[in-house]
């Protein structure tokens, strides 16, 4: 039986978000970079993967590869969407999803990816044009998550969406790396 602390690392393998108290223009670089770089990184794991290696999990009771994969296509695809609402509204309150639940939808336990990494690459090149157009006064645009008891602004956005992208990769290599013979 895995001790809790193993249990939280095979959660976390990088460990959980955690923002600098100062965002820096060479922190925003270098996550605009994971971000950018998600796509072509996800596929150097994913796309020859076998039916049967897509649905390894990265721990007991996770989500199997190909959710963490269509998982990221959705994630994605809400905070592009999040962006978007923040730069054309005075603060607004975004709407949440039940990752859980979306993960269990037909869609997401498809063993066919091809279209989720479609969708991530032609969303990350979008999300990466909109994310290097973004300067100070744009950074600093806040919204309101109802789960959160801060509004947040852009600039922790892209942190957290950068170390989104480290996460899931970090499970999708811990899966593979789990059931090596």
């Amino acid at each position: 039986m895995q001790s809790e602390s193993d249990l939280e690392k095979l959660k976390y393998p990088i460990g959980k978000f955690s923002k600098p108290e100062t965002i820096s223009e060479e922190h925003l670089k270098n996550w605009i970079t994971d971000i950018e770089q998600f796509p072509n990184r996800l596929n150097k794991l994913v796309p020859y993967l076998s039916e049967s290696e897509l649905n390894y999990r990265y721990r007991p009771d996770g989500w199997t590869i190909k959710q963490v994969v269509h998982h990221c296509a959705d994630s994605h695809m809400n905070s592009f969407v999040r962006f978007k609402l923040c730069l054309t509204e005075d603060l607004p309150t975004i709407k949440p999803y039940i990752e859980s639940k979306w993960a269990e939808l037909p869609d997401a336990i498809e063993p066919d990816i091809t279209n989720s990494i479609k969708l991530i690459e032609g969303l990350h090149a979008r999300w990466t044009v909109l994310l290097k157009s973004l300067d100070n006064s744009t950074l600093s645009k806040q919204y309101i998550h109802p789960d959160k008891d801060k509004p947040i602004n852009l600039a922790e956005t892209i942190a957290i969406y950068s170390w989104h992208c480290n996460h899931h990769l970090a499970h999708i290599k811990q899966a593979l790396e789990n059931h090596k013979d």
